[in-house]
């Protein structure tokens, strides 16, 4: 199959199109290198070093034999993303290209702004140039479970069947993303529903979890090929926060009480999920939404699963509550569907104390790149 992997430089991005490629699949990465431009805004790197895309598309011929064609391209330039459909005609389009923090998107009004445009600009971008070039293309689209908030009720897959004055419908399950990042998934999601029912396009929406674990299958052959690893405050999530400031002995900072939950996945999941996706595509004029994680947890229990693992690594780790700099829910009910994925086969990596030793020692090997001063977070909500 033909697969454009959008964003195929980043943390997601990367181990998809390795592993696309493993499977036999004609492969693409499209990418505008923004992320390694954000990292030297906001003076933070990758705890493990990553080498340029050319040279680690390079070190996959190498290790693999198989090809992986590079393209340098922004999808807010139109013209380019019209290129890409018409030269490469591609059967799907995984679309990871998108600006994927929180807290980059808080910073301020420009910033919240330039989050907007790149996430929903580009993204409808893609929308017509499938109309317009690859109508058969099945769009791939990496949304969050961060669109639906924490609702007092089951989370369901996308929709939602309502019953309101003896009447029935099935809609749009309610949306309360938490951060002007979430709300352009959002946006996203609406801007696919639409082309989808009018254009006839078929797509997939991914709402995923949040992702932790470093390693593939493919990124292990060679330590060229290794997984971007993100710690700092503004892109790093709360799992790898806590796994680096344990790695160099600095407090697991718990935001508020740390009773809120999320789904999360281990990124060799992600990577089936893209498959699974791909080789079952949508039909035409279907918006497909599945919810793409494993399993719930509270910030809480992970921090105190890094506090054991670190501890029988002989870490001295401690957990610190610190003021929260997010508007979030504490001691809320969450409860989200997520089975389409597994009945079509996904057979999920769960979080062993195992997995979380592997990204620790990772972790504690590259000690000497992390900049402490970027671990505590400095943007807040309010």
């Amino acid at each position: 199959m033909k697969i454009v992997v959008a964003g195929g430089d980043g943390f997601c991005g990367w181990p998809t199109a390795l592993y696309l490629s493993q499977k036999g699949h004609d492969v693409t990465i499209v990418d505008n290198l923004v992320r390694r431009e954000i990292d030297v805004e906001l003076g933070s790197n990758s705890v493990t070093p990553i080498l340029p895309l050319e040279e680690r598309v390079a070190a996959w011929k190498g290790v693999s034999g198989k090809d992986i064609e590079v393209r340098i391209a922004d999808l807010t330039d139109y013209d380019a993303v019209a290129s890409v459909f018409q030269d490469l005609e591609p059967e799907a389009f995984v679309h990871f290209a998108e600006h994927r923090s929180a807290p980059y998107s808080m910073i301020d009004r420009e910033h919240a702004i330039e989050n907007h445009r790149n996430n929903v600009e580009g993204t409808l971008n893609v929308l017509w140039a499938i109309k317009d070039f690859a109508p058969d293309c099945h769009l791939v689209k990496l949304g969050t479970m961060g669109e639906y908030g924490q609702p007092n009720i089951d989370i369901e897959e996308g929709w939602i069947e309502i019953e309101h004055k003896g009447r029935k419908d099935r809609l749009p399950f309610p949306k309360a993303p938490g951060s002007f990042y979430h709300l352009t998934k959002v946006h996203d999601s609406d801007n696919i529903m639409f082309a989808c029912r009018i254009w006839g396009i078929r797509a997939t929406d991914l709402n995923q979890g949040v992702v932790y674990g470093l390693e593939t299958d493919e990124t292990r052959l060679d330590p060229r090929l290794v997984n971007r690893f993100d710690y700092d405050a503004v892109f790093g999530t709360a799992l790898n926060r806590f796994i680096i400031q344990a790695a160099i002995g600095h407090d697991l900072t718990v935001y508020g009480n740390g009773s809120q939950t999320r789904g999360y996945l281990d990124i060799q999941d992600t990577v089936r999920c893209i498959e699974i996706a791909c080789e079952n595509p949508a039909d035409r004029g279907e918006f497909r939404v599945y919810n793409q994680f494993t399993e719930q947890f509270s910030v809480k229990e992970l921090a105190e699963k890094v506090q054991k693992v670190g501890a029988d690594l002989g870490l001295d780790v401690k957990i610190a509550p610190t003021e929260n700099p997010r508007v979030e829910k504490y001691d809320h009910y969450y409860n989200a569907v997520n089975t389409n994925l597994l009945d079509l086969g996904l057979q999920p990596h769960l979080l062993t104390d195992e997995h979380l030793a592997e990204v620790l020692k990772v972790a504690m090997n590259n000690t000497d790149r992390v900049k402490r001063e970027l671990v505590m977070p400095t943007v807040t909500w309010k």
